[in-house]
C-alpha cells in the first residue's frame, strides 16, 4: 500500500489515507500532497474468528464514517478500498453514489483465507458467506486489482467481470531495495546466514527452516538464520530452537526493524527463506519478499506453489517441498556448497522479474487509477 500511495503522490495526485492506528505514530499526518488519518484499534494477527469479525466491523463502521465526512469536505474522484476484508469496499458507499469511482484492491482471497486458517471445508456455511461477499465486493467496485494471474483466473471462475480485473504485482521498490546503496559482499567461507522477513505465523514456515537449521548445524560452519518481524508464533519458534539444540543458530529481531537496517541485512544474508506452507490459498499468492531478494540479488530457496511456479519458471532459485525440512536442509546445502549455482539462480531471478518490477506495475497500476478518474 505505501508503493500505491508514494505512487499516487509522485504523479501529483492528492491523497487521503484511512487506516489503523500504530504505536507511536500521530493520529494525524500531514506531508505534501498526503494526509493520513489513524483509527485508534490495535489488530492482534493471532486472533480468533470472533475478535477478528469484531476487529473488521468496527473498523468499516469507523472508516465509512471518516470517508463520508471528508468525501462531503470535499469530493473524491476515486477511492480505493484495500482488503482483506473485501467488504471494505462498502466504506465507499456514499462517494460512489455522489459521483466518485470505487477501486478494490484484493491482495489475499478471503474464501480460501478463512478456510486454510480455521479449519477444512470450503463448503462451511461462514466461508459460502466470505465467497458471496467478495463476488459482491468486486461487483461493486468500478474496477479490481489483485497480484496474480492465478488469483484473477479464481475471481473470474467465481463470476467476477474479467474486464474489470487487472493484475498488479507487488514488486519491491527501486528506490528502497537498491543494490548500488546496498551491494553484496563476498561470501565467507566462516559463515551462512540465512534471512526470513515476514509476519512470524505458521503460515510462513518458519518451523520447518528452524528444523532444516538443526539438520546442518554441525555440517555448515557458522550458519545462522535471521528472524525480522513479529507475530503470534515467535515464543513456540524460539522454544522449538531451544528444543532441537539450535537457539545459538536461530536470531529474532526485536519486532520490525527500520526499513534501510532490514534492508542492509537483507543484502548481506547468504540465502534468502521462503518456506510458505502449501494450501489452496497460498497457490492462489506469492510471497512480495521474494522480489525483495532479487532486487538486492540475494539467492533464494522458496518451497513451491502454483503462483509460484506460473510466476518464475525454472532457474531462478532452489526450490523445496513445502513443509519438508529435509529437503529444505538439502536445498540449503546445495546452495552453500555451490555459490556459482546461487549466484546464477540469482542473475536468472532478476532478469524473470524485470517484466514484473514495481516500474513496471507502478505505470499499470496508474493507468488502472487514470482510466478510473476519466470515466
Amino acid at each position: 500500500m505505501k508503493r500505491e500511495i508514494d505512487a499516487l503522490v509522485l504523479a501529483g495526485h492528492e491523497v487521503d489515507v484511512v487506516c489503523l492506528k500504530e504505536p507511536g505514530k500521530p493520529a494525524v499526518e500531514r506531508g505534501p500532497g498526503l494526509t493520513i488519518r489513524r483509527v485508534p484499534l490495535r489488530h492482534d494477527t493471532g486472533a480468533g474468528i470472533v475478535r477478528l469479525l469484531f476487529e473488521y466491523g468496527l473498523f468499516f463502521l469507523l472508516a465509512t464514517a471518516i470517508v463520508a465526512a471528508l468525501h462531503a469536505r470535499r469530493r473524491f474522484d476515486v477511492v480505493q478500498v484495500n482488503s482483506v476484508p473485501d467488504a471494505l469496499v462498502f466504506v465507499a458507499l456514499l462517494p460512489k453514489l455522489t459521483g466518485a469511482r470505487v477501486l478494490l484492491d484484493v491482495q489475499e482471497p478471503m474464501p480460501e483465507f478463512f478456510a486454510t486458517r480455521f479449519g477444512p471445508g470450503r463448503k462451511r456455511p461462514l466461508v459460502r458467506l466470505i465467497a458471496a461477499l467478495e463476488r459482491w465486493s468486486i461487483r461493486f467496485a468500478d474496477a479490481t486489482i489483485t497480484v496474480t494471474e492465478p488469483m484473477r483466473r479464481t475471481f473470474v471462475a467465481r463470476g467476477a467481470s474479467a474486464h474489470k480485473l487487472t493484475v498488479v504485482m507487488d514488486g519491491a521498490d527501486e528506490r528502497v531495495f537498491d543494490p548500488d546503496r546496498f551491494p553484496r559482499a563476498e561470501r565467507d567461507p566462516n559463515r551462512f546466514v540465512l534471512i526470513s522477513h515476514c509476519t512470524i505465523e505458521p503460515q510462513y514456515g518458519l518451523d520447518t527452516a528452524i528444523e532444516a537449521v538443526a539438520l546442518l548445524a554441525e555440517e555448515i560452519p557458522g550458519l545462522c538464520l535471521r528472524i525480522f518481524g513479529t507475530g503470534s508464533q515467535r515464543a513456540e519458534l524460539r522454544a522449538l530452537a531451544e528444543h532441537l539444540g539450535v537457539a545459538d543458530h536461530v536470531w529474532f529481531s526485536e519486532g520490525f526493524v527500520p526499513l534501510d537496517q532490514l534492508v542492509a541485512e537483507l543484502a548481506a544474508a547468504d540465502v534468502g527463506v521462503v518456506a510458505m506452507k502449501r494450501d489452496p490459498f497460498r497457490d492462489l499468492t506469492l510471497a512480495g519478499k521474494m522480489f525483495d531478494f532479487i532486487a538486492l540479488g540475494t539467492p533464494m530457496v522458496v518451497s513451491i506453489t502454483t503462483s509460484v511456479e506460473e510466476t518464475f519458471g525454472d532457474g531462478c532459485f532452489e526450490p523445496f517441498e513445502s513443509g519438508n525440512a529435509q529437503d529444505l536442509a538439502r536445498a540449503l546445502r546445495r546452495l552453500h556448497d555451490e555459490p556459482e549455482l546461487a549466484h546464477k539462480y540469482a542473475q536468472r531471478a532478476s532478469e524473470v522479474v524485470r517484466p514484473l518490477s514495481w516500474p513496471v506495475q507502478r505505470q499499470r497500476y496508474l493507468d488502472v487509477v487514470a482510466a478510473l478518474g476519466r470515466s
